[in-house]
């Protein structure tokens, strides 16, 4: 048996050690595909194939047959028992953006990823669909809660922000800002700066929008905001002592 599999929860957490004491430095979301490095005491060590991501998380709902061929493209999609112009009406849970899912079967707008699982149409795209705007997935966060090592809905942080636009597009992009930093050529001073520019300081990220303002997850505001570039970089000068160390595109 190949050493593939697929997390089928809407989203696990994964720590840097196997305990729920340790730090959660990142999550994997419904539909990405892993491999087991070892298991203990009912937790797997694994490691992502998307971006070699290597953590713990508790041995919860996974499988290695999945064929996936859609996306969801919404922040969140709703899940529901039975589709919602059906007498047998009940929300659920819900998926994450990004999502990897199977089409198992559609009935109106709707369609069946899972057994008696059901999303709207609207809310998926096929798998090789790229969105090329990367302000309208930025976008879709605003507002979302900060959470360190989060990448969905329910709290994200700020180089999840930025790598979610690659892997949406199936495009390989480092999950730390550490890294990150490293992987793309860039320039480290930040004037001229322009739409589509990413900024880096030392354990932060933000993406510039145009020439005045940036998006990014921000700690000290815990969510998703727009800022001005230019007061950005000085408060994170004043309050954190960082300064710019590199500038790059998206």
């Amino acid at each position: 048996m190949k050493n593939n599999f697929y997390n089928k929860n809407p989203y696990i957490n994964l720590y840097e050690k196997p305990s729920y004491k340790s730090k959660i430095s990142s999550q994997v979301i419904y539909g990405e595909k892993f491999k087991i490095l070892s298991k203990k005491k009912g937790w797997l060590k694994i490691k992502t194939a998307f971006d070699k991501y290597i953590g713990y998380t508790k041995n919860k709902k996974y499988s290695n047959k999945f064929s996936p061929t859609h996306k969801v493209s919404a922040k969140k999609t709703n899940i529901f028992s039975f589709p919602k112009n059906s007498n047998k009406y009940k929300q659920t849970k819900n998926l994450p953006f990004a999502s990897k899912i199977e089409i198992l079967k559609k009935y109106k707008n709707f369609i069946m990823f899972e057994k008696n699982k059901w999303l709207y149409l609207k809310d998926i795209k096929k798998n090789n669909f790229k969105e090329k705007n990367f302000i309208k997935i930025l976008n879709l966060f605003i507002n979302c809660k900060y959470k360190w090592g989060g990448k969905s809905f329910k709290g994200i942080d700020c180089s999840a922000l930025v790598q979610l636009y690659y892997l949406y597009n199936n495009k390989f992009f480092p999950r730390d800002t550490k890294d990150q930093i490293k992987f793309k050529k860039g320039k480290k001073n930040f004037f001229n700066l322009k739409k589509g520019n990413i900024i880096y300081w030392k354990g932060h990220v933000a993406v510039c929008l145009n020439s005045k303002k940036l998006i990014h997850a921000y700690g000290p505001k815990k969510k998703v905001l727009i800022m001005n570039i230019k007061d950005t970089i000085k408060i994170i000068e004043k309050t954190a002592n960082l300064k710019v160390k590199k500038v790059t595109k998206i």
